[in-house]
This record gives structure tokens, sequence and C-alpha cells, in this order.
């Protein structure tokens, strides 16, 4: 590993049955959910999918990418490319480090992560792409219950820490 001082996170969005994804893509409108990604990872390394790179609208202010991809002769303005989780952690460097998709990814990171901000999307969602719950070892911090409006459905911001070993 690394060595260095690395506060590891996710950040995702999850709908009640377990959808994150479709078409790469979010299959609902949360402005707030948004906002508070920005939030989030402003000013901070995000280490993410190639996939999921090629999904935003273009670079994000104020913020690296860092994009892990099996291919390592894939190359994209702006982006950071890593070929091993070690690898995209090294770029990433120390402090703050924002894990931001999509499922592989996560799935790569989860067991170096301390902390996981998630937004639980109320409602049932068609999608391509899903992220099991978490286990016990999580345990919830923080919960914002947010109602529905218009056509944004309820949701709750939930943080949770890993439970000490």
């Amino acid at each position: 590993m690394t060595g260095l001082e690395q506060d590891i996170f996710l950040i995702y969005a999850r709908a009640d049955n377990g959808v994150i994804g479709r078409d790469n893509a979010l299959p609902w409108r949360l402005p707030a959910d948004l906002k508070r990604f920005k939030a989030l990872t402003m000013d901070k390394p995000m280490v993410m999918g190639r996939k999921t790179f090629e999904s935003l609208p273009g670079l994000l202010p104020g913020r690296r990418h860092v994009v892990l991809t099996r291919d390592a002769n894939w190359q994209a303005g702006g982006a950071e490319v890593a070929t091993t989780v070690e690898q995209a952690l090294d770029l990433a460097g120390p402090g703050e480090v924002a894990i931001v998709g999509g499922a592989e990814i996560y799935r790569l990171f989860l067991p170096l992560a301390a902390r996981v901000e998630l937004t639980e999307v109320h409602g049932q969602f068609a999608g391509d792409t899903v992220m099991p719950p978490l286990g016990p070892e999580w345990h919830e911090i923080m919960r914002e219950e947010h109602e529905a409006a218009g056509e944004h459905p309820a949701y709750a911001f939930v943080t949770l820490r890993r439970n000490a070993a």
C-alpha cells in the first residue's frame, strides 16, 4: 500500500432497490445531491473509473480527476491515469480521497474506506448498475431526511463510518 495518510471515502447515491445508475447516468434528478457531491469533493482528488469519467459533463472544477482503468494507453485531458488501486492512491496523495464510481471502483475501494457519504434515494428505479447494501461493519453517524418535491423523489443524506476493529 501507499503508506500515505489518507482518509478514503466513497460517495454515491443509491435507490431503495440498490440501483446507482442506468446507461452510465443517474436514473433520477436530485439537484441537492449534486450540490452535496460538489461540497464534499471540492479541493479533493476524486478516483473514478473510465466510464464514470466519460459520463461527466466535462472536468469538474476545483477537483483532481484520477481515472483507474485497465487500459494503460487510455488518456484524456485533465485526467491522471492509474492502472492499479495503489497507483491511484499514490496519485491522489495525502488527505481526503473521494471515490466517486462506478460500481467496480466502489467494490475495489470499499475495504480501504473509513467513511461512506450516501444519498439514499427513496424509490424503486430501473437501472443496470447496482450497489449492494453495506454490511454490519458500518454504522450510521448522520442522517438528514428530505421530502419529495415536484419531480424530485424523497431522499436522505447519510454518513456512515466503519466500526473500529
